[in-house]
């Protein structure tokens, strides 16, 4: 039904200059003060003069978006959505390793936005955290609400994942419980922030609105190698079979997919032609035999970097392990990753693992120890460019027995070889620092794309 009076306010959503997922609305008009309060009240925040943001732990700030962008729409207030904020509300995606797999995308959305209110709740001041502690696996805590109910509960999980496990009557007995399961690792407070909730704080932080003259030059940049162009995958691997003949390349039927078998029969490369940026665009799998199981195997996403694939394709020309590696080890792990240490990227535990990032911020390497036992395993290493591996620009994970000299290699490119990057715009002329995508789509206007999964 439309509206009965018109409003003088336009909002304009876009995604955040530099926040991957989070969701910016400009406003103008001289009624915006009624989209304003309408966007706080949603919990939006101010990052600028007549601009507000949209910052969430679980990546959902498109599909809340859309949903602001209705009610707004409904009240009389004309919408606009940026093509490629457009492009992430019709995306279809899931977490990876998700670990309650029996949920459908809707429960997953519904588990995380309940999540997201103790953050909120947290992060304003409702719900005082008395002390935490982690159980092997996840962070805990005890905590006592302010308002609503006034009652204490126990919390389990991070980000996306956080519950509420149990409630108490009073802090006193919240405290006692607690103490008695956590007592050894028990810690006052709340627990440190997780990368997670340290980059949506982040988001959150003033914008700078400034205009400047910015050349842009069509020339291709020289830039870490993480950070480089994904290329030609498709080449990649035809100039890999051209110089090594003892590959041999099979397609399927569908010609959808293109299999480089080694003539000894135990390294197949399976390559998918039409696969999405993040979706698995490779898969690299060892065997001891050619009728055995598989000792390890690695996916890679369509965007990595040409010059990463192809620093794995030439270590599998060079050889690879054919006898069953043992479990992995200290040793193993400090083998895989000197590389990174001795070039300066930062080590840190959390609750996943172990971490090592890049000076810049811009990709990390991750092993997880609580997998490394279970030889299938597809992601007990994991590379990625991007603000976290929950939902990375591109990404290479690898099963606990992948060789140590594999993932050393990997780890030798990522710190210290370069590619090329191509700037994304062209010509020369002012430019906003909030304001880059192309020309926006009325809200009314926008049909749905067509849906991908990832």
């Amino acid at each position: 039904m439309p509206p009965a009076a018109s409003i003088d306010a336009h909002v304009r959503l876009d995604v955040h200059p530099t926040h991957p997922s989070a969701v910016t609305a400009t406003l103008t008009g001289t009624q915006a003060r009624i989209a304003h309060m309408g966007l706080e009240a949603a919990d939006w925040t101010v990052v600028a003069n007549n601009v507000l943001a949209l910052v969430r732990i679980d990546s959902e700030e498109p599909y809340w978006a859309r949903d602001a962008a209705k009610q707004l729409t409904a009240e009389g207030i004309t919408v606009e959505i940026t093509p490629r904020l457009q492009e992430a509300m019709d995306e279809e995606w899931t977490w990876a390793n998700y670990p309650m797999p029996w949920c459908t995308r809707s429960e997953i959305r519904e588990v995380s936005n309940e999540a997201q209110k103790i953050h909120d709740d947290i992060r304003n001041g409702h719900l005082l955290i008395h002390a935490h502690a982690h159980d092997g696996h996840t962070t805990v805590a005890v905590g006592t609400y302010l308002h609503r109910t006034g009652k204490s509960v126990y919390l389990h999980g991070e980000n996306h994942l956080r519950q509420v496990a149990d409630t108490f009557d009073s802090p006193a007995q919240a405290l006692l419980t607690f103490e008695k399961v956590h007592g050894a690792q028990m810690r006052p407070g709340p627990a440190p922030l997780t990368d997670t909730e340290r980059s949506a704080a982040e988001a959150r932080t003033p914008l700078a609105l400034t205009t400047k003259p910015e050349p842009v030059s069509a020339e291709p940049e020289a830039v870490p190698v993480y950070l480089a162009n994904a290329g030609d995958h498709d080449a990649l691997l035809d100039g890999f079979l051209d110089t090594h003949g003892e590959f041999q390349k099979w397609r399927t039927w569908s010609d959808e997919t293109a299999h480089a078998i080694h003539e000894s029969q135990t390294l197949r490369i399976e390559r998918v032609h039409e696969s999405q940026a993040r979706e698995t665009a490779w898969t690299i799998a060892a065997y001891e035999t050619p009728v055995s199981d598989r000792m390890w195997f690695l996916t890679a996403t369509g965007a990595t970097p040409a010059p990463v694939l192809q620093e794995l394709l030439n270590h599998l020309a060079d050889g690879w392990d054919t006898a069953v590696g043992a479990p992995v080890d200290e040793k193993t792990v400090t083998t895989a990753t000197q590389p990174l240490t001795e070039a300066g990227w930062k080590h840190t535990l959390n609750g996943y693992g172990i971490r090592w990032t890049s000076p810049d911020g811009e990709a990390g390497v991750q092993f997880d120890p609580l997998t490394a036992q279970h030889p299938q395993n597809p992601a007990t290493w994991t590379i990625w460019a991007g603000p976290d591996p929950d939902r990375p620009t591109w990404a290479i994970t690898a099963s606990p027995r992948t060789p140590s000299s594999l993932m050393s290699d990997l780890s030798e490119t990522l710190a210290h070889d370069t590619g090329l990057r191509r700037p994304q715009t062209t010509g020369t002329g002012p430019r906003t620092s909030l304001v880059t995508s192309p020309p926006a789509i009325p809200a009314g206007a926008a049909g749905p794309a067509p849906s991908r999964s990832r």
